[in-house]
């Protein structure tokens, strides 16, 4: 069994005295684990490093084996962000939450979308808007898409204004006035057919918008929360923005 396929590196950890054990999201293979030999040496680590976009060559006996991969690199996005804690925390919060991706399943859709939001991680005005859009695919791919297209209760299109907490379907702003306070705000950059700039708030609130359905349908059922990385981003664009 053999593939070749680029790749974004999530995680790697130590396997004897030099290899690796090293989890890539490919863009055709899923999420996948390989064995690199000399992963640890001086020639592989720069490569190996968490949200490095590299391409791989996989190879085992059989299918179901965790095989041996060969990676050469693509692009460096953990080089690029060192410099700037919160594209780094950005990065690795793409990485952690791709994770959570069945493993050997293909998303190639969403592999293109992460790879986008890492091309941008260097302008901390167009990134996080598009890391919100990247997290409402990942429910879509695993099966939790939030409906943000008519509301709920009139089944109108337009002035929509908030989300239902328990049902992920979005609400008009008629609809949602008697209890506005227990629903979600919807940030304007995700209603259909809204232009224009993307405020911080909004962003903030598309956070936490994808933030509690992730926990409540995806990590809350299996006893797990939000990636480390993931927690912080909400903090460091607030600070980010007081900056500005």
């Amino acid at each position: 069994m053999e593939w070749a396929d680029e790749a974004l590196i999530l995680s790697v950890r130590p396997h004897g005295e030099t290899a690796a054990i090293v989890e890539m999201f490919t863009r055709d293979h899923g999420r996948h684990l390989a064995l690199v030999h000399g992963g640890r040496s001086r020639r592989n680590r720069p490569i190996l490093q968490i949200g490095n976009h590299v391409d791989a060559t996989w190879k085992a006996r059989l299918a179901d084996q965790l095989g041996h991969a060969t990676v050469s690199l693509l692009r460096g996005f953990a080089a690029e962000c060192l410099a700037d804690r919160f594209s780094l925390v950005g990065l690795s919060a793409l990485c952690a939450m791709s994770r959570l991706l069945p493993e050997r399943e293909a998303h190639p859709n969403l592999f293109e979308m992460a790879l986008f939001v890492a091309g941008f991680l260097d302008e901390d005005d167009v990134w996080p808007a598009l890391y919100v859009r990247w997290e409402l695919a990942l429910l879509k791919e695993l099966g939790f898409g939030l409906d943000l297209d008519s509301c709920a209760v009139t089944g109108a299109s337009e002035d929509l204004t908030h989300v239902s907490p328990k049902t992920g379907r979005a609400v008009s702003a008629s609809a949602a006035a008697p209890s506005a306070e227990r629903l979600l705000p919807l940030p304007r950059f995700l209603r259909a057919g809204q232009k224009g700039g993307v405020s911080r708030e909004d962003v903030l609130n598309g956070l936490g918008l994808t933030g509690h359905f992730l926990e409540l349908r995806l990590l809350g059922p299996q006893d797990l929360t939000l990636p480390e990385a993931r927690r912080q981003l909400p903090d460091l664009l607030g600070r980010a923005a007081n900056q500005s």
